[in-house]
């Protein structure tokens, strides 16, 4: 009988075209390994399954639980209190029986020092203590260790690709054309006045100017910024990205991580533009070209400059955990 995979998504349902990347990313490294079995997908931004169906133990719970390997495809889903009113990853003491076995592929632990008994009880019952896990930083290593499971520091799976020959390949010099993205703040949060700086430094240096909307709420989020005339606002999908990537020599510059890496994985000149603890932690970790948004003074000189594109990655740790598979 052919062995199952179970893959957990975290782009279904997910608000954030980040996670089609990180998700796409995940399978294209993951595909070597499980070509030879039937995948199943499963989501994590949403609950996958109600406390009666995993109590009855349906017929798709046991056929989920008895998957030889449960990949967890990425982005920065580890809470340090599941207890939240809608954690990322939607896990809870009464849903997670079937995902025991489950291993991390470049997963980021959310900031934060403290996690509390409930969260972590659920992690160690959950995850694999057999294999190592990728994590993408060293703080979400830390985290996984602390739990008393094994982990290696993959980086972000998205950034896999980038190695020293292919980034090469990146222009150094700017390009006539940009496409942007800002990161629209919470519900109820007024908006950032310095993405209006971020949108003027683009006019004064780009012939022509794109701008792609990552996340849901990102697309009314341009419209409350002066200047906009002129710049043109590529579709909200993934496919609408790579397409434009695809046939635009244009650089990237933008405050979207994860819009940044993809234009990097498309050969094309990128500046992200650093605003929390998540692209600050890779920076220091892999050297992403970056600008912190404290200090958008560097950000014109930085475009105006040529400079090389050196992603850091540690190819041999990929390597050791790929291969805890390849011989199974």
């Amino acid at each position: 009988m052919m062995e199952n995979i179970l893959l957990l998504d975290p782009s279904i349902a997910s608000g954030n075209l980040g996670d089609h990347i990180i998700s796409e990313c995940a399978h294209q490294e993951l595909e070597p390994l499980i070509r030879d079995y039937f995948v199943f997908s499963v989501p994590t931004q949403v609950s996958s399954f109600h406390w009666y169906q995993v109590a009855r133990r349906s017929s798709a719970i046991r056929r989920f639980s008895s998957c030889k390997w449960k990949f967890v495809c990425g982005s920065n889903l580890m809470v340090k209190n599941l207890a939240t009113h809608y954690p990322q990853w939607n896990l809870n003491m009464f849903n997670y029986q079937p995902f025991k076995g489950c291993v991390l592929v470049g997963v980021g632990a959310g900031a934060g020092s403290k996690s509390n008994w409930y969260t972590r009880r659920i992690y160690r019952h959950m995850l694999s203590s057999e294999y190592f896990h990728s994590v993408r930083d060293a703080r979400s290593k830390e985290y996984v260790e602390s739990l008393g499971l094994k982990a290696i520091n993959t980086g972000c799976v998205t950034m896999w690709a980038l190695t020293p020959e292919f980034c090469s390949e990146i222009p150094k010099a700017k390009s006539e054309e940009v496409v942007f993205t800002l990161t629209a703040p919470s519900t109820g949060m007024p908006k950032d006045e310095r993405d209006q700086k971020i949108i003027d430094i683009l006019r004064a240096n780009y012939r022509k100017i794109y701008y792609w909307p990552q996340a849901w709420m990102d697309y009314d989020y341009i419209h409350e910024f002066s200047g906009i005339e002129g710049i043109e606002i590529l579709e909200q999908s993934r496919e609408a990205y790579d397409r434009f990537l695809s046939t635009h020599d244009a650089d990237y510059v933008g405050t979207r991580l994860h819009g940044g890496v993809y234009a990097m994985r498309h050969k094309r000149r990128s500046v992200i533009i650093a605003i929390d603890e998540r692209a600050r932690s890779i920076n220091e970790g892999n050297h992403l070209n970056c600008v912190d948004k404290e200090n958008l003074e560097a950000l014109e000189p930085m475009i105006q400059s040529e400079f090389r594109t050196e992603i850091k990655m540690d190819f041999e740790a990929i390597r050791k955990w790929k291969a805890q598979f390849e011989k199974q």
